[in-house]
């Protein structure tokens, strides 16, 4: 069962399209510890440590943010948060948010992910090595190559785009890649290729 917690007192259209059997409490009322994924929406001028701390909420939750930004994402998971997304995705996102958390993966914005990457992956070219390193032996040539693409940061449309194939083939290879390298999402895939041990 999905909960979204917010006082605002009326549940946001999308929401309730992405999850028609989801029950809406306020932030005083009880939520089963059974909750399959409990959503807390931050309204504007809201922060995820000050309203974290004064809430009862099961073990997976994520921040739905009418102002998301960067430091609301960091300060969403600092306070143990699944993921943060913007109260007003698409139903779509809302419903791939809870299976990237499901399968125990953390959601994050893609601005945000980029960042990390891209950071992650400037600090570690550094000490790359000309030899292949033990993921790359796990995959096939267009796999290897989808992976690094990825572990820098591009979409799924974009690395379609660069290697001239459809995004549904580049998906493919991506539950492929997860597969064979035992990781959940794409953060886990850029610090497992680029040698760091989560």
């Amino acid at each position: 069962m999905h909960y979204l917690i917010d006082d605002t007192a009326r549940m946001p259209a999308n929401w309730r399209e992405a999850f028609p059997e989801g029950l809406w409490r306020r932030r005083t009322e009880h939520v089963a510890a059974s909750a399959r994924l409990c959503w807390v929406r931050l309204l504007p001028g809201e922060l995820p440590a000050q309203l974290v701390p004064t809430l009862n909420l099961p073990a997976n939750f994520v921040i739905l943010a009418d102002a998301p930004s960067e430091a609301i994402t960091v300060q969403a998971l600092e306070v143990g948060a699944a993921g943060c997304c913007n109260t007003y995705a698409a139903p779509d996102v809302l419903r791939q948010v809870d299976v990237v958390v499901a399968n125990g993966g953390l959601w994050v914005g893609r601005s945000l992910l980029q960042h990390v990457l891209a950071s992650t992956q400037r600090i570690l070219e550094k000490k790359a090595e000309s030899a292949p390193q033990d993921w790359q032996l796990l995959l096939s040539g267009r796999e290897i190559t989808v992976a690094q693409l990825v572990g820098q940061g591009a979409s799924n449309k974009e690395v379609a785009r660069q290697l001239d194939i459809a995004e549904r083939t580049v998906k493919a290879h991506l539950t492929a890649i997860f597969e064979k390298l035992q990781v959940r999402d794409r953060l886990q895939l850029s610090l497992r290729i680029n040698g760091v041990r989560d």
